[in-house]
């Protein structure tokens, strides 16, 4: 379409230039390991929450 190759062709093409992971490394795009934590911390924030409020709250 448009006279451009396929999406995977191109996915292919990015991933070629980039070359192999280095050993060890899980994140290679430092947004992406922000968010993941992120939202790690938010589920057991709101864990933490939840289990506090079910076995310290009384009750009416």
């Amino acid at each position: 379409m448009f006279k451009r190759p396929p999406i995977e062709e191109r996915i292919a093409a990015r991933q070629r230039e980039r070359g192999p992971l280095k050993p060890g490394t899980v994140f290679p795009h430092g947004p992406a390991k922000m968010l993941f934590f992120f939202g790690i911390g938010v589920v057991v924030v709101t864990h933490i929450i939840a289990l506090s409020m079910y076995f310290v709250d009384k009750g009416p």
